[in-house]
Formats: C-alpha cells, sequence, structure tokens
C-alpha cells in the first residue's frame, strides 16, 4: 500500500545526555505528554502533544559525536531504495536501513552539505501530521549550497516550489511543499556566523510565543534568536534547551 505521508515529515526525535530532564523541560515548555517503552533492550520516551505521538527521545550513547540536537524522519515507501538514490546523489548513509519489530523500518543519513535527517517507513497506518499548537508547523534547512540541498530533497521526496522571499545579500528563502499547499517549509543559504555544520531547524506551534520565550529561559535554556516578526507577520524564535539541543518556535499572524 502507498505511504499517503511519504515526502512529508513524520516524527522529530531528540537525541540528548540527560533525557529525564529534558522531558521536563519539554512537558513544562509546549504541555507535551509522555509515554516510556522499550526499543531494542534500550529506554525511549514517546513525545504526545494532545494525546497522539508526534516525537521520542533517547540517551545519547557516550562518545557519540555531536552535541545533543533534533532528528527528523521522512516517510518514504521504500527505505532501501531511497536510501541507495540518496547515497548516489551524494548523501552519507550514517545508520543503514533497518527494521525495529512491529514499529517500522529507517535508515539516518546526511545530505551532500551535511545535514542529518531519517527515512521512515511505518509498520502500521499513520495519519497525516496536525501542524496545530505543539506540533511541528516548519521545516527549514540553513545549508552552505542552497541550490544543490534544493534539487537533492525534490530529486528524492518530490518536493515542489512553493514560493521564495528575497532576503538581500542573506540569499533566497526558498520553500518547498508536497502535493500543493500549504508549505511545508524553507532551503536557505546558510549565514557565515552560524556555528556548526548545515543543519534542519524544526519549528514548534504556539499561540504565547513571548510566555513560551520566558518558559525556555527560566527552565535554563537559551533564547538563541528572537522573538522576532517575519514577513507575512507570523512570529518565530530560535532556541537551545538545557542540554543544547536546537528547536524552534512558531507562532501564526493571529
Amino acid at each position: 500500500m502507498p505511504d499517503s505521508n511519504h515526502g512529508r515529515f513524520v516524527w522529530y526525535e531528540l537525541l540528548t545526555t540527560d533525557p529525564e530532564a529534558a522531558a521536563g523541560f519539554y512537558t513544562h515548555l509546549f504541555g507535551w505528554g509522555t509515554e516510556t517503552m522499550t526499543v531494542e533492550k534500550e529506554p525511549y520516551t514517546v513525545f504526545t502533544a494532545g494525546g497522539a505521538p508526534h516525537g521520542g527521545m533517547l540517551q545519547k550513547p557516550p562518545g557519540a559525536e555531536g552535541p545533543p540536537s533534533w532528528l527528523g524522519y521522512v516517510a518514504v515507501e521504500d527505505v532501501d531504495a531511497a536510501a541507495r538514490r540518496a547515497e548516489e546523489r551524494g548523501a552519507t548513509i550514517h545508520v543503514p536501513p533497518r527494521d525495529i519489530p512491529t514499529v517500522g523500518r529507517f535508515a539516518v543519513l546526511a545530505d551532500p552539505q551535511g545535514a542529518m535527517f531519517a527515512l521512515y517507513r511505518s509498520s502500521n497506518p499513520q495519519p497525516s501530521r496536525d501542524p496545530g499548537e505543539g506540533n511541528v508547523s516548519w521545516h527549514e534547512l540553513a545549508t552552505t549550497d542552497a541550490g544543490a540541498a534544493w534539487r537533492f530533497y525534490s530529486e528524492l521526496f518530490g518536493w515542489a516550489p512553493a514560493g521564495e522571499f528575497d532576503m538581500g545579500e542573506a540569499g533566497m528563502y526558498s520553500m518547498f511543499g508536497y502535493d500543493g499547499p500549504p508549505p511545508l517549509g524553507a532551503v536557505y543559504p546558510k549565514p557565515a556566523e552560524m556555528p556548526g555544520p548545515p543543519a534542519w531547524t524544526y519549528y514548534v506551534s504556539v499561540s504565547d510565543l513571548d510566555g513560551k520565550a520566558e518558559k525556555v529561559k527560566e527552565r535554563g535554556g537559551r533564547i538563541l534568536m528572537g522573538p522576532m516578526e517575519v514577513p507575512g507577520g507570523d512570529r518565530i524564535a530560535t532556541f537551545a534547551d538545557p542540554q543544547g539541543a536546537v528547536l524552534a518556535m512558531h507562532e501564526r499572524k493571529s
């Protein structure tokens, strides 16, 4: 059966150095629920929004490279075929395709510029993702070669152009969608002053951005950018949680 979510982000996973502290931070900030399960003999925390699972969290293995981070999973009809196509187009496979019994099949890759993402095929029917309060509503890639990255993802997932915004010297902010509106996110040139390698940033929909920004600081996180208004009237803020994982918030224009 074809996956109706093919080409869409369907899961968001936090790899962190302190799962217990991170769970307390995010449940307080967004009102997420948590459920604990065991995956391949390791504890795994599932995050829920409005009672529906939308992401997970696991302990960062000792010695693993890089800081704590969020990883987005994109649904595909065939994980193995998609991984091969990605590798042929310059991606690096970090975790080869593998099964999670009764859950699904996945693989973890870095795109040709180094941004991490994952492929996923669920073993069970999956509902369309709700972009409402507490769910991820925007996906943004800052990369060293926006044109090449756009070609890579559009060929791999079938993403289509969904409008552009000229940021002047900062370059074009190129939005993408799948099978019509609304847009799912955007690709743009990584600013020279932005630390780290190319990376995806995920935006959680909130109704009180200023209040949420204060909660981030109260609970030991750091506001990295904003709150600020963006073209169209929406407002955003980017933050690092107490363990250092970067996430963002998105408040729609009322």
